[in-house]
């Protein structure tokens, strides 16, 4: 399976700062629970990450049209 795989899983994502200063996002699927901790400077990482996906998504999306 890789990021292009499409399955028809139903989840739930949370996300949020935890107790000890780190951020958690938390996934639960078909009663499987996965919280992962990071430092905020690994969050940091994670967003540009995401706002470099969102970006490409959309210039895929703009070059389908």
């Amino acid at each position: 399976m890789g990021i292009n795989t499409e399955r028809d899983i139903e989840a739930s994502l949370q996300i949020g700062p935890t107790d000890q200063g780190m951020i958690r996002l938390y996934i639960e699927a078909d009663g499987i629970e996965i919280p992962m901790d990071f430092t905020p400077e690994e969050a940091e990482e994670i967003v540009e990450e995401i706002q470099a996906a969102i970006q490409t998504a959309k210039d895929v999306g703009t070059k389908r049209r």
